[in-house]
């Protein structure tokens, strides 16, 4: 196993939403290697399975996107999709690896599915494990918004950009019931809450037709990737107490059927068992994505 310790902190940043647009948006991630010596190791970056939609930038260099399932390494024969400039990617149902041919500056602006169909009416369905040109999928308002924070001086001005350009949007146009965003799991609760309580049709199978609808996956989906969240918090928390995790009590607290239930999901999602999963997040630079939000 490849060691490829952190660098610093400083090139990884997140910015959690205002209160008004907590239940739209989970959040905006940025990093930047510009004038950073990686190895090419280091470069490599690691996400996992998700419910949320993103609106990605490239404001410097690129992405290459390696195939599911494929080896993280270097391999001309494996072939990569490239990614730059400002693109779409919809719910994934497997993890992501990507690899960064140079230096990068990019940031990912994270919103829950259901209010980006709420919002702009795109069908969330149609873009499940797929990464697509915005100009091509959203309002031109929207495309206005992305060409002006590609334009900005600095990643604060383009986070006030962005949730300047949100929040008359989403006090307009947001659903009558509250929507629970800071977790997965309380979201999915709340997701198939109201579904059961929205419009003519409230049988299951209507019920379960509108989730997938508004969230693009059906909600056994989304509940196992929220009790794979619930389980990273709770072992980072017990990382943060200085201890070493308990799998099967973090399976317990978590709503998983036993240890063996907990790792098996956490491999689906993340592709890594638990400890390995832990020892990657704090030694492996490509796991910058999971430290920002431990």
């Amino acid at each position: 196993m490849l060691h490829t310790a952190p660098i610093s902190a400083a090139t990884n940043r997140l910015w959690l939403p205002r209160t008004a647009l907590s239940s739209c948006m989970r959040g905006v991630m940025s990093r930047n290697t510009v004038g950073i010596e990686l190895t090419d190791a280091q470069r490599f970056n690691y996400f996992p399975a998700s419910p949320l939609c993103v609106i990605n930038w490239w404001f410097q260099g690129s992405s290459e996107l390696l195939p599911s399932g494929a080896p993280t390494r270097l391999d001309s024969s494996i072939p990569r999709t490239p990614l730059s400039g400002v693109m779409f990617s919809g719910p994934q149902t497997q993890p992501c690896v990507s690899w960064c041919p140079g230096p990068v500056h990019g940031m990912m602006l994270i919103f829950m599915p259901d209010a980006l169909h709420q919002l702009t009416g795109i069908d969330v369905t149609q873009t499940v494990n797929r990464f697509i040109d915005v100009r091509g999928l959203f309002p031109t308002p929207w495309v206005d918004l992305c060409n002006a924070v590609a334009a900005a001086a600095d990643d604060d001005q383009r986070v006030t950009l962005i949730q300047d350009f949100l929040e008359p949007q989403w006090n307009a146009a947001r659903p009558k019931q509250p929507m629970q965003a800071h977790r997965v799991q309380d979201w999915a609760h709340a997701l198939a809450l109201r579904a059961a309580t929205s419009g003519a049709g409230r049988s299951l199978r209507q019920v379960e037709r509108r989730i997938k609808q508004w969230a693009g996956q059906p909600l056994r989906e989304l509940r196992g990737m929220g009790r794979a969240e619930t389980a990273f918090f709770e072992g980072v928390a017990a990382a943060e107490q200085g201890q070493r995790p308990n799998w099967a009590a973090v399976a317990e607290s978590s709503g998983y059927a036993d240890q063996s239930h907990l790792c098996r999901e956490t491999r689906r999602v993340t592709g890594f068992a638990p400890q390995e999963l832990y020892w990657r997040i704090a030694q492996d630079e490509g796991f910058w994505s999971y430290r920002l939000w431990a």
